[in-house]
């Protein structure tokens, strides 16, 4: 459209910041036998390593692949400084499967990957193949490494100035080798969503290319980029041809939560590998749509050095596919779209979900969203001829290989200003400096920049989570209400490289005194962005924009259950802190069991202390009800709460309680989605899908101790035999539990619990403030909730109790919530209304309705054991 590409600036990087203090040097040792690295972050001590840590328990080195929230062991040599390039490894083919979605498009089916990359490591010395993971499904990951050979030394010194760029930002600046030879990281990621294929042709065509061009500029290309392909991050979904994985989730929501092994593993890339420029190939939006986004824009990475890069490197790609051809009728294919140059609003990069927007987190100074054109899947995969979707599909991989093309371009000719950038990007979080807003000034050469795209933040001195002695105290004591929780948060964060010491005795900061055990995130490091988007509330952007393309708030620290402090001012000489600690490469163990020989007191506010109570009462443990909805565990049972202790991270506490009733197990009929189904599991449930298809083909209902339904199950859509088989289910005392616009309907259609739902603006999504009754359900809960289509209660009959309540004014702390365009539906008019209640229904069965999202995604995990507590309330029936 007439615009030049803009001017690349060179940016100056200067001192970093003081860290927290460390503990003398006999403490600070790392394990025997680590070589000296120059400028390297000190090695992290692991914590207490022995059974029962939170880091088992929550995923760690004996569990990673169930949740992926625990840090990767920093202690020891990585690969990269063990062997060079090529790295030849013979991928195994699985068996042959005709039946894989990717062959009726003319595109490679997963089982011909492997035999086609074992080639392709043939061709020369510049292709490594690698196996990252699995998948959901158990087939493997492949990441391919093109590069000119590296001997070991070489690659070693590869990543020493890899090391320095992130952990001495403002030594990197100035070190002459990293200037003339460090080779800069180029991340291709393909396939995410399954049935968005040609990614992945265009990656393997662009592999071979490189692994036998001799021209001059492949080789310059090579001695000065890695490029790291992703090629297909979900394997599940290329076979099945969906777009999510065997699972059901959107693995490009996954971010920044990590519960999938597929997302997990783009994490660790992204880590190890610390790329500068990122793509990640997507369809089909046409004319071809290439990132930066519209606003809003993500608020905690340097904006001002990605729009500079990031548009830059969108207008080469324009370029590119343009001198395709693909410009006659009878091809289809429209001009690309550059949504910031482009388009208002609807198309943002405001949330750290996508894996974009997470790569700018870990340092890619441009990183882009590909939306190839031509739709080839869905209702098009089935009804158009084989020929025509083949065309398509052809286009599509040509449009993907030319963005591919034209992004190793600017990379090749630009190194050395998107080297310093990434540079800067750590070096201001590792300083403490301020943001710098976006401007013409301040981003030249990129047209249209208005207020309507400065989105900036200002980043605390630094975050406590609290030791968590107990539950329910107060921060301000300085304990923390969740010690498996804080655990849990921990660990999530240093799995995502965010740097956490632990307090090796009690400090103050900010007039708050903590015990010894805290864990304390200094902000000033180089990653403060990712800290920051994983630690802060959010921001409520109602008023910025008038639609989201996606989720708008996602708090880890205010939905993960543990406390978080944060801690704005530091009033000590250079703003230093000044705590003895140590760094944190897992969380230290959190299991405890008091001594004695009486009962035992289990809180179920945490998601592993339901799973806890489960196992239990999976192993025929006669376990009571306390009346705040606790657990408690009879003397007879300590050995078997010892073993869980450990096994869970979780705390028994001494009781003289006897119970109000008897829990017992508990099988939940769900009609769910998979992000709750994933989350039930891990409460340990037993879990029977169940739908209308299913209840109308006939359902054992003596099987199931209590209906859970948010999805898929319409009471109005039920055979008379099935209703029939339903309602008595109902009258014997089966419980309901209903969420979401499906729950609240099969509850009205079902004449359960009298209570008149409100659906508010069904756009709106983000964190809330609720007010919390206690009792069964949200005894222990947090004071802020997940919502996602919001709902409220009103009108409720005589027996019905109120759990929960949003909170008074503006409910909303973080996310896009405005009312309808009617009027009605806004936060105001949810304000002090029930958010969840409970009762028993005139035909006996208890009953608990939510118009919060408590599972959502898998996501919030403070919040999961509302919907456990809800599911054993209606056991009880």
């Amino acid at each position: 459209m007439g615009i030049s590409r803009p001017a690349l600036l060179t940016t100056a990087v200067t001192a970093g910041a003081l860290l927290l203090s460390p503990l003398p040097a006999t403490a600070q040792q790392g394990q025997p036998g680590q070589p000296e690295q120059a400028a390297a972050r000190p090695h992290p001590v692991r914590e207490n390593g022995a059974p029962g840590s939170a880091a088992t328990a929550s995923g760690g080195p004996a569990a990673a692949p169930a949740t992926g929230t625990v840090a990767q062991d920093a202690v020891g040599v990585a690969p990269d400084e063990e062997h060079g390039y090529p790295r030849r490894t013979v991928v195994t083919a699985p068996p042959e499967n005709p039946a894989d979605k990717a062959i009726k498009l003319g595109l490679t089916p997963y089982h011909s990957l492997a035999p086609r990359l074992n080639a392709l490591q043939k061709l020369g010395d510049r292709v490594s193949v690698e196996v990252t993971g699995r998948s959901a499904g158990g087939r493997e990951l492949y990441l391919v490494t093109v590069t000119a050979p590296e001997s070991p030394g070489q690659a070693r010194e590869q990543r020493r100035m890899r090391d320095l760029i992130e952990n001495s930002p403002a030594a990197a600046a100035e070190d002459g080798r990293i200037a003339s030879s460090y080779k800069t990281p180029v991340f291709i990621n393909n396939n995410i969503h399954g049935n968005e294929w040609e990614g992945t042709d265009a990656a393997l065509e662009l592999v071979e290319e490189l692994a036998t061009a001799n021209d001059a500029r492949t080789r310059d290309l090579l001695a000065t980029n890695r490029l790291y392909l992703n090629i297909t991050a979900n394997p599940d979904g290329r076979v099945a041809g969906t777009r999510a994985n065997s699972q059901g989730f959107d693995l490009n929501r996954d971010f920044i939560t990590g519960s999938q092994p597929e997302s997990r593993a783009i994490r660790q890339i992204t880590v190890d590998k610390q790329p500068v420029v990122m793509l990640d190939l997507h369809g089909y939006v046409n004319g071809t749509l290439i990132e930066p986004t519209t606003p809003p824009h993500g608020e905690n990475y340097e904006y001002d050095l990605f729009l500079k890069n990031s548009y830059a490197n969108a207008l080469g790609m324009e370029k590119a596919v343009n001198d395709l051809g693909y410009t006659a009728a009878e091809d289809g294919v429209e001009p690309p779209v550059i949504p910031f140059r482009d388009q208002r609003e609807g198309w943002d990069d405001w949330p750290p979900i996508f894996t974009p927007q997470y790569a700018a987190f870990q340092g890619a100074v441009a990183a882009h969203t590909v939306e190839i054109p031509l739709r080839v899947n869905n209702n098009d995969y089935d009804t158009l001829p084989v020929a025509e979707l083949r065309r398509r599909s052809a286009i599509n991989a040509d449009i993907a290989g030319a963005a591919m093309r034209a992004t190793l371009g600017h990379a090749l000719a630009n190194r050395t200003s998107l080297i310093a950038d990434q540079i800067e990007t750590f070096r201001r979080g590792a300083a403490g400096e301020a943001q710098r807003p976006v401007s013409e000034e301040t981003v030249p050469g990129v047209p249209g920049i208005g207020p309507e795209d400065v989105y900036t933040t200002d980043f605390p001195r630094a975050y406590v989570i609290p030791a968590g002695e107990g539950h329910g105290a107060s921060p301000a004591e300085g304990r923390g209400r969740s010690a498996t929780a804080a655990a849990r948060l921990v660990d999530h964060l240093v799995a995502n490289d965010v740097r956490v010491r632990r307090a090796s005795a009690g400090f103050e900061l900010a007039g708050r005194a903590y015990p010894a055990g805290s864990y304390v995130v200094d902000m000033h490091q180089p990653k403060r962005g990712l800290a920051n988007v994983i630690l802060d509330e959010g921001r409520d952007i109602s008023a910025d924009v008038s639609t989201m393309y996606d989720i708008s708030g996602w708090s880890l620290g205010l939905l993960w259950g543990a406390s978080v402090d944060t801690v704005d001012e530091v009033r000590e000489e250079g703003g230093a802190l000044r705590v003895p600690s140590r760094p944190v490469v897992a969380a230290a163990p959190t299991g405890a069991v008091p001594a004695g020989q009486g009962p035992l007191l289990l809180r179920l506010d945490d998601p592993k202390e339901l799973t806890a109570l489960n196992a239990l009462l999976a192993q025929g443990v006669s376990v009571r009800r306390a009346a705040d909805g606790s657990a408690i565990v009879p003397a007879s049972a300590r050995q078997r709460a010892t073993v869980l202790a450990e096994r869970y991270g979780v705390v028994f506490t001494a009781t003289e309680e006897k119970g109000t009733a008897a829990l017992h197990r508990t099988r939940v009929a769900a009609a769910v989605t998979p992000g709750e189904r994933t989350a039930l599991a891990e409460l340990g449930f037993e879990v029977l899908p169940v739908s209308t298809a299913t209840l109308n083909a006939g359902f054992d209902w003596s099987a199931a101790d209590v209906l859970y339904v948010s999805s898929g199950l319409q009471y109005g859509g039920l055979t008379p035999a099935a209703r029939t088989a339903l309602d008595g289910f109902l009258s014997d005392g089966g419980g309901v539990v209903a969420l979401g616009s499906a729950g609240a309907a099969f509850n009205t259609a079902a004449g359960l619990l009298d209570a008149r739902p409100v659906a508010g603006n069904a756009d709106a999504n983000g964190v809330v403030r609720v007010t919390n009754a206690g009792g069964p359900v949200t005894g222990g809960a947090p004071a802020h909730s997940f919502v996602y289509s919001p709902r409220w209660f009103t009108d409720l009959g005589a027996g019905v109790r109120v759990d929960q309540s949003y909170g008074a004014g503006n409910p909303l702390v973080s996310g896009h919530w405005r009312a309808k365009e009617e009027g009605g539906g806004g936060p105001s008019d949810a304000a002090g209304a029930a958010s969840v209640v409970s009762g028993t229904s005139a035909k006996g069965s208890p009953v608990v309705l939510f118009g919060t999202e408590p599972l959502f995604r898998d996501h919030p995990k403070g919040l999961f054991a509302q919907l456990g507590r809800a599911l054993l309330l209606g056991a009880a029936g």
